[in-house]
């Protein structure tokens, strides 16, 4: 195998705070070994046009450590690799332009930074000939095969100041707080922060819930004084027998948008309680801003071993978190899989041995 003395980086689908940390170790790392990094812009896109991108040096990157976002743009449009797009050259098919561009720019091999999706599409180009590294990237932390991805920890670290801050709100007016997080069909963040800021119910997607079952134990609470609650719910959340709440419906390459399902409990919590409730929804908020520490190691530690596998050829892979080490993973196990909360998992165990209802 020649030696590559050229890669291209890019980040795909939703932002997540710790990007511009894996942009920043790809980029110090590959120079550190005499390789040179182009910074591709709006994920597969950039490589559409050769304008799109631009060469990243230690100097491009130097104090993006503790930012939110990322500095080469991102897009979260489904897949579209067998599309056919309009170009400076006239209309091609999406691969195939990509895969052009990819030569001409003489580039040896590729980091793409993204979650389920964008690995995906990654998956495919490795199979049309592109060397390609992956590494996770989601708040919802939903990807098999790595332990955390980065973001995730920033994210649950938001939501529980979050929560602190309704305790206070919730006890003063003795009211009912309803806090909608992110998480699509995973209730990773609503388990961790909902612990962490100690709510009194956590409703997840893994677990379709009883109306009834949550509204009586908030109840209960009232009689022996505790005349406030604070509820979690993951927006992917549903109650028994019904369906995900949607802000938007599948269309095109667009993803379907979850929401509303905080504003649906709320609504049918204050009827079984009769008690005053609110509820708020955190939304976007849990995606910016800057990386935890956590975060800015994970993504630190993960740009690195991009980096790594690159100049050993281990292609087609992901590099993943199995605490305490940073390994890799065939993409091919990842790709189509969702990481959900299992029922054994120690931390939901744990929460409904301290009485926190899941309204199963």
């Amino acid at each position: 195998m020649p030696a590559i003395k050229r890669i291209g980086v890019l980040t795909g689908g939703g932002d997540a705070p710790g990007l511009n940390a894996v942009i920043r170790a790809v980029v110090k790392t590959a120079c550190n070994s005499g390789i040179e990094t182009v910074g591709i812009e709006d994920s597969f896109d950039g490589l559409l046009e050769l304008d799109r991108s631009k060469v990243l040096t230690p100097r491009e990157v130097t104090g993006i450590l503790r930012l939110g976002g990322t500095i080469l743009g991102t897009l979260n449009t489904g897949n579209p690799i067998t599309t056919e797009v309009g170009t400076s050259v006239g209309a091609r098919l999406y691969a195939e332009r990509v895969t052009e561009v990819f030569h001409e720019m003489g580039l040896g091999a590729l980091v793409a930074i993204g979650g389920d999706g964008t690995l995906a599409i990654a998956h495919e180009f490795c199979a049309l000939g592109i060397p390609i590294v992956g590494v996770p990237k989601t708040i919802d932390n939903d990807i098999v095969g790595t332990t955390n991805c980065f973001g995730f920890d920033t994210a649950v670290a938001f939501a529980t100041d979050a929560i602190d801050r309704l305790h206070t709100t919730a006890e003063a007016h003795k009211r009912i707080l309803v806090v909608e997080v992110m998480g699509r069909y995973a209730g990773w963040i609503a388990l961790y922060a909902g612990v962490a800021g100690g709510a009194d119910a956590i409703l997840i997607p893994e677990i379709p819930f009883d109306i009834e079952v949550v509204s009586h134990r908030l109840r209960e609470r009232d009689k022996w004084g505790a005349k406030f609650s604070i509820v979690v719910v993951a927006e992917g959340a549903y109650p028994k027998g019904g369906t995900l709440s949607l802000v938007e419906a599948a269309h095109g390459l667009a993803s379907e948008r979850l929401g509303g399902i905080g504003a649906q409990v709320c609504e049918a919590l204050h009827g079984a309680t009769g008690k005053e409730t609110r509820s708020v929804v955190l939304g976007h908020l849990q995606r910016g801003g800057a990386p935890t520490s956590f975060d800015r190691i994970l993504a630190t530690r993960f740009g690195g071993k991009a980096v790594e596998l690159i100049l050993r050829g281990e292609f087609g892979t992901m590099v993943a978190f199995a605490p305490p080490d940073i390994v890799s993973r065939g993409l091919e196990e990842v790709v189509g899989k969702t990481k959900t909360v299992p029922m054994d998992f120690d931390l939901l165990t744990t929460a409904k041995a301290l009485g926190v209802t899941f309204g199963d």
